[in-house]
């Protein structure tokens, strides 16, 4: 559980230093939108809770897919053809982002002990 910490500690961190990155803030904004409008969509579409529209909105652009909840109209289900095609690409690189932000903050401390 400690290690648990410690990794959130060090997301949060890398994140923090990030965000004064423009292209990095644009991302991130473009990742809530793309959250924020799922889960508007799946709560109006699938009349779900607001919340239960965001973890579904989330667990399909993380592809975890638990399949506990999902959308079963029509619609829902084209759209969500359509969202995974274009939100897969955009949370995808801002997982990509903050991995890179670890990874050259790793370089950068191993350099540092040398």
């Amino acid at each position: 559980m400690i290690s648990f910490y410690f990794i959130i500690k060090r997301l949060l961190k890398d994140f923090f230093k990030l965000i004064d990155d423009d292209e990095f803030r644009a991302l991130f904004i473009l990742t809530l939108l793309t959250l924020l409008s799922g889960s508007i969509f799946y709560s109006w579409s699938e009349s779900i809770s607001l919340f239960d529209a965001f973890y579904l909105s989330f667990i399909t652009l993380t592809t975890i897919g638990y399949g506990d909840i999902y959308p079963v109209s029509t619609v829902g289900k084209i759209f969500t053809i359509l969202y995974v095609i274009v939100g897969l690409g955009i949370i995808s690189l801002f997982i990509s982002k903050l991995a890179s932000a670890e990874k050259a903050r790793k370089i950068s401390k191993k350099k540092k002990d040398q």
